[in-house]
């Protein structure tokens, strides 16, 4: 039996048209939304939705163009952009009777719900990034032979057919590359857990890479956009980091302090996968996140 996050039911909701969303929701409560990063699957946050399942209505969606989510074709380059996955999440929340949430993502989720809470700000109450810097600011940290460590984001950009072509000619081998070396405590990535999450990957070659090439080129455009104009996140914003700035030579919190006047940002002793290798700590950190100014939402 494939893995889940027990006591969550599961269904499909419709976002957009002709697009559906997984989604796993549990508890009763002021809402949370949960979105994954790669390469993996809502199942990321089962042991952080099983606690805030105690209090809040916790949703954990698989973001469009993974898990078991829909796939669209990307036809004009705008199927994948950020602004877009960001509005499915907000169409999600409402579908669900949720007009404010609290939202979280990791990796790529973070990317996502930073373009909900600049493009959605009286939806988003409260915002937590893990793991990951704006999009913007990613690409101008990677330089020189440190750069080789996001190698995946540089395959990724190329033009449509060889990125899936390589990547589709050995899939587990690639994602299954970034599970391990970006865990620290394997054990927090059971055997299960990381078939499932390869399973899901290899379904999802096309979609992934259009995501990630979205990044390269739409995100970037809106996050300038957003920058020049002025548009930051006035919602309590919580990061969670490893200690990346140390190790490539920037100041991660300021970084961060440009787009979020109202930040906490903290640095992790664990992998890349915090919410699996440091479950406890996360969920402390949201739950810190959540009883900040600005109140709880309503249930």
């Amino acid at each position: 039996m494939a893995p889940s996050i027990p006591h969550f039911t599961h269904d499909r909701v419709t976002v957009a048209d002709g697009v559906a969303l997984r989604v796993a929701v549990g508890g009763s409560g002021s809402p949370v939304v949960l979105l994954h990063g790669f390469p993996q699957t809502h199942l990321m946050w089962r042991h952080v939705a099983a606690g805030l399942a105690a209090d809040h209505t916790v949703i954990c969606p698989d973001l469009r163009g993974y898990g078991d989510s829909d796939k669209p074709a990307d036809l004009d380059g705008t199927a994948y952009a950020k602004r877009t996955m960001a509005a499915d999440v907000v169409a999600l929340a409402r579908a669900l009777g949720h007009e404010r949430f609290a939202l979280a993502g990791h990796d790529r989720g973070a990317l996502v719900a930073v373009r909900a809470g600049l493009d959605h700000p009286d939806a988003v109450t409260h915002l937590a990034a893990l793991d990951v810097l704006p999009t913007l600011d990613m690409w101008d940290v990677l330089r020189g032979t440190s750069a080789a460590v996001g190698f995946h984001l540089y395959l990724m950009a190329q033009p449509p057919g060889l990125p899936e072509q390589l990547i589709g000619a050995a899939p587990d081998a690639f994602f299954g590359h970034f599970l391990d070396v970006w865990t620290r405590d394997r054990d927090a990535l059971p055997d299960a857990v990381r078939a499932a999450y390869l399973k899901a990957s290899r379904e999802a070659v096309p979609s992934i890479v259009a995501d990630y090439r979205a990044s390269a080129g739409i995100d970037v455009a809106h996050d300038r956009a957003d920058r020049d104009s002025g548009n930051r996140l006035g919602m309590p914003v919580t990061v969670l980091q490893q200690d990346w700035g140390a190790a490539l030579g920037y100041d991660a919190a300021a970084l961060w302090r440009a787009w979020a006047p109202d930040l906490r940002h903290d640095t992790v002793d664990c992998g890349h996968f915090m919410a699996e290798e440091a479950p406890g700590e996360v969920t402390a950190a949201l739950r810190a996140l959540l009883a900040r100014e600005g109140g709880r939402v309503p249930a």
